[in-house]
């Protein structure tokens, strides 16, 4: 029995370009609960990588797009929409670890 192809939607291209920036921001620097909990002696430091991260990400993003122009809607919002989630939180962990009175794991 024959195999139907997959359909080309843009279910799989927002999926892929959400993942692309959840996977570059995780590979550049420490989780968000490690920044809540080491905000004192860290925040920065991993600001900063979590800025590098969605400047890498927004590359691959842009790439993606201009490689496959008729799914570049969704790779763009996928990768915006996670790209927003992913600084919000880190954002979120940043500031309640600088508000928390518990003692970080780092010295």
């Amino acid at each position: 029995m024959p195999v139907a192809p997959i359909s080309g939607g843009n279910g799989v291209p927002f999926l892929v370009s959400a993942g692309i920036v959840y996977e570059i921001i995780a590979a550049a620097c420490s989780s968000p609960q490690t920044t809540e909990i080491n905000a004192d002696t860290r925040a920065e430091t991993l600001m900063k990588w979590v800025h590098i991260g969605l400047v890498q990400s927004a590359g691959f993003v842009v790439v993606a797009a201009l490689i496959d122009r008729q799914h570049a809607p969704a790779i763009v919002a996928g990768g915006g929409i996670a790209a927003l989630l992913m600084y919000v939180s880190y954002a979120h962990a940043k500031e309640a670890g600088l508000e928390s009175c518990e003692p970080g794991t780092e010295t």
